[in-house]
């Protein structure tokens, strides 16, 4: 698969999501690197200001969506009448015709451990009482396919780092990648996406690159995805959760090497290793041709 093939791709040379700036290196020279751009967003729901997130400031107007939905804030049948972006004053208006109003749940806010310092309003476990993701299958050929495509692909990561990845995926098929300073941003915005487009989620694997927190784990479940995986490591929160929702929480997915510490009973493991070994191997020759 080409990267032609994602519905949104990430693009490292998209103007205002970087700049150069000047220093020096450990040898004491002049040089010019690209360093990611990091700007405020506003969301209000209705007539009422909800938070303002550090972002790069691409896709506002799924971040928001994803983030209100996320935050329990918009509903399933919610009928949106608008969703607005003002960029000179940096907000976005999510316009339902439900009179919202949550005062009382903006009082209680949990910092988060994500790098960019999310932050969750309300109980964080709200919501999630009774739920069970839906059954489906993953397989570890799915898996390696993935993480091959999504780590070879040009991104921002790749252009200046300091950036979070998360890429929703249908089997061994990346569909849309996301990137922001924090991996919370950046799972919002897939979110954001999902429901503008009625996206569907039994089908659906969930890759990040960042670490399998409570938050990604909570986040991940209110969408509906069965299957989360990553190239990073847990946190043990993080696992008790997915084990109580039911998701599949597979980590330190690298090479031909992961963990799963929940919902092993979807996993099968159908990869020929040998194979894949081969295959991954041709990889690193190519790209070091280049």
């Amino acid at each position: 698969m080409n990267d032609d093939a994602l519905l949104i791709a990430p693009d490292g040379q998209a103007p205002g999501l970087t700049r150069k700036i000047r220093g020096t290196d450990h040898t004491g020279a002049e040089t010019e690197i690209s360093v990611v751009e990091e700007r405020p967003l506003t969301i209000f729901l209705n007539s009422q200001e909800i938070v303002t997130a550090m972002t790069i400031g691409d896709y506002p107007e799924y971040l928001a969506l994803g983030f209100l939905r996320n935050q329990g804030m918009l509903r399933g049948d919610d009928e949106l009448l608008g969703v607005d972006y003002d960029d000179e004053l940096e907000t976005v208006v999510v316009r339902t015709r439900r009179e919202t109003s949550y005062e009382e749940k903006l009082k209680k806010k949990t910092r988060t451990s994500g790098c960019a310092v999310g932050t969750v309003f309300g109980d964080m476990m709200e919501g999630l009482e009774g739920l069970h993701l839906p059954a489906a299958e993953v397989r570890s050929s799915w898996l390696y396919a993935l993480s091959a495509q999504i780590n070879r692909m040009p991104s921002l990561y790749l252009e200046a780092g300091a950036i979070h990845g998360t890429v929703l995926c249908r089997q061994d098929q990346p569909l849309v990648y996301m990137e922001d300073v924090g991996r919370h941003n950046a799972v919002d915005k897939v979110a954001g996406w999902m429901l503008k487009h009625g996206e569907g989620a039994s089908d659906k694997i969930l890759y990040t690159t960042g670490r399998l927190t409570s938050e990604m784990v909570i986040k991940t479940a209110h969408m509906g995805i069965p299957v989360l995986a990553s190239r990073s490591g847990f946190t043990a929160w993080g696992v008790d959760i997915a084990r109580q929702v039911g998701l599949t929480l597979i980590g330190r997915l690298r090479g031909q090497r992961f963990v799963c510490l929940a919902g092993e009973e979807r996993l099968i493991r159908d990869a020929d290793l040998s194979s894949a070994q081969a295959e991954e191997r041709r990889a690193i020759r190519k790209g070091a041709e280049v």
